[in-house]
Order: C-alpha cells, then structure tokens, then sequence
C-alpha cells in the first residue's frame, strides 16, 4: 500500500516539474514589436511608476509608487529608485545597467546576489535576476522574472514572476510613465 502512495506522489511531481519546463514567451517572439523599447533611450531622465505586488493566491499585498532618475553615460544606465509602499515605507535602489552587447544588458544593485541579465528584442526587455527582500522582520532570497513591454512613446507595463526556493509566490505588476 506505501508503494501506491509513494507512485502516486511521484506521478504527481513528474506533473509539476512538466508543468514548469518548456513553452512560455521567448525574447524572439518580439523582435518586431513596435515601439521599439531601448532601455537606455526610455530610462534616460525621470520616470514614474506605480505598481503591486499580488501574492499566488490573488490577493494584492502591497502597493506603491517609485520615482526613478535615469543616467546613460554611453556604457552603463544608471536608475536611481525611490519607492514609496502604501504603509508607508520608503526604499531607494540604485540600479547600474551596462550594456554587454546590441540587446543585451547586465545589471548590478546593492541587494542583487551576482549579476542580473538582461535581453531587449523590439518592444520587450526580458530581466531575470535573484535578490534579497525584506518581508517583515526577514530577508528572503527570491528570483525575479521581469518582462517588460513598451506600449506606447511614454508607457511600459512590467510583469515580474516571483519565485522562492523555486517555486512561485507572487506577481509584481508596474506601469512606467516617462516624466
């Protein structure tokens, strides 16, 4: 009887991990997506954004808004963040992107653990990078999963996926508007 047990939990892991190979977006799929998104044209000057972040089960934890001051200094786009939670919390961030390539960047910050990689294809930028955030009284580690798409001359919308120890516990969800 144990060994059904134990057949039907791993069926059951096989599922899961399927689940989670494979298909999904691709930076390609967007190389003629329209407006172009160039991080280092979009990001130069003040940007505003307002976003949240919603935990797996769809319940909106937070919310807040970040004014961001962006340099391009021809190699690296540097994005000073100010963040305003709605409990009132403030955080800054200083984000030192350098562009490793004709679309691809890599990204350093205080609380990013080694370097973050970035991928720009027409009006998408794709950003993956693992950082510490504070969650109360903790410091989790956890991955983020960014894509972002430029909408028009002045809006880019971001989904960022985030996963602890793997699995996934949360969306951000943050529209940027150029000042």
């Amino acid at each position: 009887m144990a060994w059904r047990r134990w057949r039907g939990i791993a069926a059951f892991m096989v599922v899961l991990l399927a689940a989670g190979c494979g298909g999904g977006m691709k930076i390609e799929d967007f190389a003629q997506g329209k407006p172009e998104l160039r991080l280092e044209q979009y990001f130069a000057g003040k940007t505003r954004a307002a976003g949240l972040f919603e935990d797996r089960f769809g319940t909106v934890r937070r919310t807040f808004v970040v004014d961001i001051d962006g340099t391009w200094d021809g190699t690296t786009l540097t994005l000073d963040e100010d963040f305003l939670y709605n409990d009132g919390e403030k955080q800054r961030r200083i984000w030192r992107l350098t562009k490793t390539g004709d679309r691809t960047w890599e990204g350093r910050a205080d609380d990013v653990i080694g370097v973050a990689t970035g991928r720009e294809a027409g009006n998408a930028f794709q950003f993956g990078y693992r950082i510490n955030l504070k969650v109360g009284e903790s410091t989790w580690e956890v991955r983020f999963d960014d894509w972002m798409f430029r909408i028009d001359e002045d809006v880019v919308l971001n989904t960022a996926r985030v996963y602890r120890w793997g699995i996934w516990i949360g969306t951000v969800q943050l529209a940027f508007r150029r000042a």
